[in-house]
């Protein structure tokens, strides 16, 4: 079973892959969002000419496969050549998943389930008071019990969104949720190890244990400096793709909980590899999946199947006007009822493409 073609659809933030094998099987898998048209040209140009060909009838050596092509583009390590690979990666997965009549989840070793998820808020642009607002709202609707907010400003080398905010966030969404709900947040690189202390020590005063990426996440020696000091979880590690970079965080632990992200990462077979080296150091990994594109079904699949997952799964609360671009590219988008979110059921991903969205999409092709 050779795959025989591999196309993309996509837009400027969502790329869908479509392999098709010299048989007839097809899978689906998506490229990274974000500049998802770049990665989709990546794909073409430095993925699909070493897939093409290739025999995808055994699973258990998918892993060889991806390391043959990154090793193949030695010369481009990095992100887009990750969220490339990805594509590739979580099609074979979907691929896999139909012709064995399997979730994806259940050739993980797992099984389907809701899964508790946290409500994963991206604003900064928005008072305490409309947060916890907002929050209390979506608890009423969809019973979450764990809700994850916004502090510092986005790479904001100390700096706040706007003045006191950070001061005023977090005891403000305390007291509104009450002792019973989980709360998280996320700073986005913003702090310097002296002030992420400072907001860390008020976070811990407000019963708040995940504090996620305090410093510039390339700064590992800050963000330690913060894991060092702290009685909360540090939690990072989304932005980083380098297998080898993963083991030294994990192994200096740099961070508390590891928190890869497969579209970031490569896709399944990369990401569970980095998810087995935070288990072997007794670490907890939390996927990062903080839109409602495909990332979130391939991250419901795999943390089904994790046996050092932690006790919840990201999951967007953003509406239109945030992430416009995350809605009808798929069927059956995930919704929270009872404060979790089920993994699909049917074989695969479980979820059936929207042809409409398609037909919209800019379209390459790679065949032999």
């Amino acid at each position: 079973m050779k795959i025989q073609k591999l196309e993309t659809f996509c837009t400027p933030d969502v790329g869908l892959v479509r392999l098709t094998t010299d048989d007839g099987c097809q899978g689906w898998g998506q490229v990274s969002t974000y500049h998802s048209d770049i990665s989709a040209l990546v794909f073409h140009r430095q993925v699909a000419i070493h897939a093409l060909g290739e025999d995808v009838s055994d699973l258990s050596t998918l892993g060889n496969l991806l390391d043959r092509i990154y090793a193949k583009e030695h010369k481009f390590p990095g992100s887009y050549m990750c969220r490339a690979l990805g594509g590739l990666d979580t099609a074979i997965w979907d691929l896999h998943g139909k012709m064995q009549q399997q979730t994806v989840c259940e050739l993980l070793g797992g099984t389907p389930r809701p899964l508790r998820v946290y409500a994963s808020s991206m604003k900064r642009d928005i008072t305490p008071e409309d947060e916890a607002d907002r929050f209390m709202k979506l608890q009423d609707i969809h019973g979450y019990n764990a809700f994850k907010f916004r502090v510092g400003a986005e790479c904001g080398w100390d700096q706040d969104e706007w003045p006191g905010r950070t001061e005023e966030i977090i005891p403000a969404i305390r007291k509104a949720l009450g002792d019973k709900v989980d709360l998280l947040v996320d700073a986005n690189s913003c702090y310097s190890p002296q002030r992420a202390i400072e907001v860390g020590k008020i976070l811990e005063d407000n019963g708040i244990n995940h504090f996620e990426e305090p410093c510039p996440y390339w700064q590992l020696d800050w963000t330690k400096q913060v894991t060092d000091t702290l009685d909360l979880d540090v939690t990072g590690g989304e932005q980083d793709n380098n297998l080898s970079l993963w083991q030294h965080m994990i192994n200096s632990h740099v961070m508390d909980v590891a928190q890869p992200d497969i579209c970031y990462m490569g896709g399944i077979e990369r990401t569970l590899r980095v998810a087995k080296m935070a288990q072997h150091a007794g670490m907890v990994c939390t996927p990062h999946a903080a839109n409602l594109s495909l990332v979130t079904i391939f991250t419901l699949h795999l943390v089904g199947a994790l046996e050092n997952a932690g006790p919840y799964v990201e999951f967007s609360i953003e509406q239109d006007d945030y992430y416009p671009w995350q809605y009808d590219v798929y069927s059956d988008l995930p919704i929270a009822v009872d404060g979790k979110v089920a993994i699909p059921t049917n074989p695969g991903w479980g979820i059936e493409i929207n042809p409409n969205w398609l037909e919209k999409a800019s379209y390459q092709l790679s065949e032999l």
